[in-house]
Formats: C-alpha cells, structure tokens, sequence
C-alpha cells in the first residue's frame, strides 16, 4: 500500500475520520439526457439504489443516507458545454459539483465537498497517481496544528475510517504532487460544503464510479471559486 501525505479535514474532543477532514474551520454550512426525471425529481427508491451498500469492497460500504443528501447533488448525466475533450475531470468548486466529461456535450456530474475558505485553489492539475484503500499520512504542518495526529505520523492504514476512503485520484502538476487528491467520503452531509484543506471529496459509490474512469494521466481542470 501506497503511503501518501495529503492535507486533511476538527470536531472539538475528537479525532475521527471528520477531524481528519475537515480541520478547525468547517462551515457544513440541467438538464437530464435520454430521460424525463431531472436532479429534484429523482424517485427515492432510484437514489437509494445508485447509493446502496457495497459489500464486496475490501472494506463493506455502507449505503448513504440519501435523506442527508441534497437532490441535487445525486449523480446525473447532464449537458456541459466545454472546450475541454472527453475523459476530462472539471472541478467546480463555487457550485459543489464534479464533472466527467463524455462526447457528445454531455457529462457525468457529482455533489462534492471542496475546500474551506483560505484552501481554495484552482488551475490544471493531472491525475499522477491512483490508490485504492490508500494508507494516509497527516503532513508535518496538521501535526503541528493538531498534536493528536501525531500518532499516525507513520501513516494511517486504509478503511472506513480513513480520511482519503476507498479510492483516491492524486493530482499532480509539473511532475510533482500537490498534495490535493479527490477522495471517498461516506459522509452526505459534507456533500455540498466547503470543509477541506483544498480536496475534493465524492461519496464512496460516486468516487468508484469516477475512479473507474479514470486513467492515469487525466487532465484535470479546478474552476475558480
């Protein structure tokens, strides 16, 4: 397993997959293609099977708690316009939205949880590095700001509880690692917030599903907030 450091999201008292994520700051504060339901009128029964358990998963995935989550935010095939060529992730943090760019105008988009204020960020990155269960590793600067991370100095071994999830695209940029990543969350209420400390999170099924989709390489375009 893969051990990377990447800057990660605090509850006061604890330090739990949320701390890790979201750090001290943490407000929690189209069109359909080829069908007649839109983002708001998706039945309950059709979210609660696109985000249902995954018990294969090394670790099992629980369902999501589609009562937590926005509408709006359940995964879509929608119209996006773009100069940018198929197979293109584009993030667009002032809306909480990830897009995977198909052919024909057309993508597939996601609720996300972006950076908090003072994390945002935007530019070209690429995709360097994929993982799976990946080990995390808090950077020396989180350790400095919350002692209690200390303990996985050495890394924090992959699971439920860990902070980069069940799978993890590592962006990238002239060859070196920016210690940004879009991640796995289980949490829909981080959905549609800003929280981290400039990630990207989907939640486990959306990330799979994007995962999958992903080659090494992938360009990767982070839209001004």
């Amino acid at each position: 397993m893969k051990t990377v450091t990447g800057a990660a999201p605090s509850r006061r008292g604890t330090f739990d997959r949320r701390t890790f994520l979201f750090g001290s700051a943490a407000g929690l504060a189209a069109l359909e293609l080829g069908g007649c339901n839109t983002a708001d009128t998706m039945r309950l029964a059709d979210a609660q099977a696109l985000y249902g358990p995954m018990p294969n998963e090394k670790f099992a995935i629980p369902a999501v708690n589609v009562a937590k989550l926005d509408p709006k935010y359940y995964r879509r095939t929608v119209r996006y316009d773009t100069k940018e060529a198929p197979g293109t992730i584009v993030v667009d943090p002032k809306n909480y939205y990830v897009y995977h760019i198909e052919e024909g105008g057309s993508a597939t988009r996601y609720g996300a949880n972006v950076g908090r204020d003072g994390f945002l960020w935007s530019g070209d990155a690429y995709v360097g590095r994929k993982s799976e269960w990946a080990t995390w590793t808090p950077p020396a600067e989180m350790i400095r700001r919350q002692p209690e991370a200390a303990k996985y100095a050495r890394g924090m071994p992959g699971g439920l509880e860990n902070p980069l999830g069940a799978r993890t695209l590592h962006l990238y940029q002239n060859g070196k690692y920016t210690l940004y990543t879009i991640y796995a969350s289980s949490d829909p209420e981080t959905i549609g917030n800003g929280i981290t400390s400039g990630c990207v999170g989907l939640l486990s099924q959306d990330m799979i599903h994007l995962y999958e989709r992903t080659p090494v390489k992938t360009k990767v375009v982070v839209l001004p907030a």
